[in-house]
């Protein structure tokens, strides 16, 4: 018999799937949704949700780290807990999990909290392992198996920092033979009944938005034909949040001359900018200077060489066919401007025109440069543009003479600018350290010199970041928005299927150069899992259309393998708890269903 007022979540890990869904992906915690205990939907489209962190050389090398055996049970105040065996990427037993399992805890199954490995006292190999809170004892129970089959228990008082760890005893781990319909590759792990309706806005919060109903008024009073067409209409999706459209509203019954009610009919519409946008063209940005619109990208059909720029008076102008090209920045080997034109950015920084960009010399290297538009100067002009400059640090000298900086990016926030970019030593050897993310503050007077220390925010600790031979935390990009920042960066390979984007947030009272007071989503925030047909999202930049609308550009592949980078634009929704989605395909955002609206008139002379 259903228990109506009970959801059922099922955790679970996949059978890696050569060159489709790789071990580093394979082995983290997904989730599923059954609403009869039976048969089971994937969260985030089954992909992983929650990803174990990797461990930290003494030569600042990763090791990247996977986890099994996923075990979901309920803390003693209400909230979860998250108990797993941690392994290698490759699915082998991990030597310095050897005796112990990971532990997170969570209030929403949305964020988590890597609680970090909990000491069991013995020196074996788990395999499999439960955890339930006894409230009896007041203590939580944590059943294991090793892998000669024999079962043991520790207690522990409490879930913060693992607690202090009881004796080893004898413990058990009973079999579970229930049937369940599960996703697809599915490994699973256990079920735990949850109570409506938190588990049905689970489902919700792990699941792409639905554009449900459109609203406009029932009364427009209006005296001309463009106060009825500057009526939007409101969009409302399934968790509650919404988003203005436009509407094209039919007029021709109104006879604005004579007051009077009349009916009109109207459709609503938003702008959908087709994939791929722009073949060849990675890393994009679009900024509106000046009544026109200017696109920039790292230009792989040139082979990385120069900047070039497009404008146009509209978005979709920027990507009609024969649309020409400006070169701004060409090679020059006597200036060290010789390769990796990458990444390049317009910001607006003291209310002038920049392009933040790396670009490296004979030998491989690319470092963040600066270049600024001349006073009245022409965007397409290249001798409207000043000499690009280096990026230094507080103290004059380069951001690095070792590794490499690129993909520098610039915000303001609550009244302090910033500077953030990729920066990675050992590129490509064995001491390679991964890109990882940095920030800074800066004088917008001066923006090419830092005014504090790089602080390290980010490295490329999970599986979706350190995946198929690469450790990336590179692109990133900023939301300001009333009481957040919000950086997005991307991880994975850059040219590959499974680039991804990420997300850091942080709130408007903290300071935004504590790397603790940043908080990083487990799981990536945009995947080649989240629009059909769209591989390897990632490198993305923001700008506003001419509605005001946040969008994201960004960069994907056609297809899984030997496809080249395209460029993308999709519209950024903000959910109900003011979160940005990246993941609204234009099917989601506006429900063609409901795109047919009625309103009534009233002329008034």
């Amino acid at each position: 018999m259903i228990d109506e007022n009970k959801g059922s979540i099922l955790i679970y890990t996949r059978t890696p799937v050569k060159e489709c869904y790789s071990s580093h992906l394979a082995f983290s915690a997904h989730l599923a949704y059954s609403s009869d205990g039976i048969t089971y939907e994937a969260l985030n489209q089954n992909y992983g949700i929650l990803f174990v962190s990797a461990t930290v050389n003494p030569n600042n090398t990763l090791n990247e780290k996977g986890l099994k055996k996923p075990y979901l049970f309920n803390t003693a105040n209400g909230n979860f807990g998250i108990v797993a065996v941690r392994i290698n990427a490759d699915g082998s037993d991990d030597k310095e999990s050897k005796g112990s399992v990971v532990l997170w805890t969570s209030e929403d199954l949305y964020h988590f909290k890597e609680i970090g490995l909990v000491d069991l006292k013995k020196e074996t190999y788990v395999q499999e392992v439960t955890c339930e809170f006894n409230s009896s004892t007041d203590l939580y129970e944590i059943n294991w198996r090793d892998g000669e089959g024999s079962c043991y228990k520790n207690t522990l008082p409490d879930l913060k920092e693992g607690g202090k760890v009881g004796d080893t005893e004898v413990g058990y781990i009973s079999t579970d033979t229930t049937e369940l319909t599960t996703p697809e590759g599915a490994v699973k792990g256990n079920v735990l009944k949850l109570e409506e309706p938190f588990a049905s806005e689970l489902l919700i919060k792990w699941s792409p938005l639905k554009n449900i109903a459109i609203k406009v008024p029932d009364i427009i009073r209006a005296t001309k034909c463009k106060e009825v067409s500057a009526v939007t209409a409101t969009a409302e999706y399934n968790d509650g949040s919404m988003a203005i459209k436009q509407v094209e509203w039919n007029t021709s019954t109104i006879d604005f001359t004579k007051a009077g009610t009349y009916e009109i009919t109207g459709k609503v519409t938003q702008d959908v900018y087709p994939f791929p946008l722009a073949i060849g063209y990675a890393d994009p940005d679009v900024i509106q200077w000046k009544g026109k619109y200017y696109f920039i990208a790292t230009n792989d059909n040139t082979n990385n060489i120069g900047l070039y720029v497009r404008e146009a008076d509209t978005i979709l102008g920027l990507f009609e066919a024969g649309v020409k090209q400006y070169i701004i920045l060409d090679v020059n080997e006597e200036k060290g401007f010789i390769q990796t034109f990458w990444a390049p950015e317009f910001h607006v920084i003291d209310n002038e025109l920049c392009i933040l960009f790396a670009v490296g010399g004979s030998a491989w290297g690319p470092q963040s440069h600066i270049m600024k538009l001349k006073s009245n100067g022409s965007v397409i002009d290249s001798g409207s543009w000043e000499e690009p400059i280096r990026v230094i640090k507080k103290d004059g000298a380069y951001l690095t003479t070792e590794g490499i900086t690129l993909d520098m990016t610039y915000f303001e926030a609550f009244g302090t600018s910033y500077l953030s970019w990729s920066y990675r030593m050992h590129t490509m050897d064995p001491e390679d350290t991964g890109s990882m993310i940095y920030i800074a503050t800066i004088d917008p007077t001066k923006p090419w010199q830092l005014t504090c220390e790089p602080v390290l925010l980010s490295r490329p600790f999970y599986g979706w970041e350190n995946n198929e031979h690469t450790i990336n935390n590179e692109g990133p990009y900023a939301i300001v928005t009333e009481d957040n920042v919000f950086i997005t960066y991307s991880g994975g390979a850059a040219g590959g299927y499974s680039y991804v984007l990420g997300l850091l947030t942080a709130k408007k009272r903290d300071n935004l150069l504590e790397a603790g007071n940043w908080v990083k989503n487990n799981a990536p925030v945009l995947s080649y899992y989240s629009v059909k047909g769209e591989y390897g999202p990632g490198h993305n930049t923001f700008f506003k259309d001419q509605y005001g609308n946040l969008m994201n550009a960004y960069h994907a592949q056609e297809a899984v393998k030997n496809s080249p980078r395209c460029t993308a634009i999709r519209r950024v929704h903000f959910n109900k708890a003011g979160n940005p989605l990246f993941d609204l395909s234009p099917d989601c955002d506006l429900n063609s269903e409901l795109i047919m609206v009625n309103s009534k008139v009233v002329v008034e002379l």
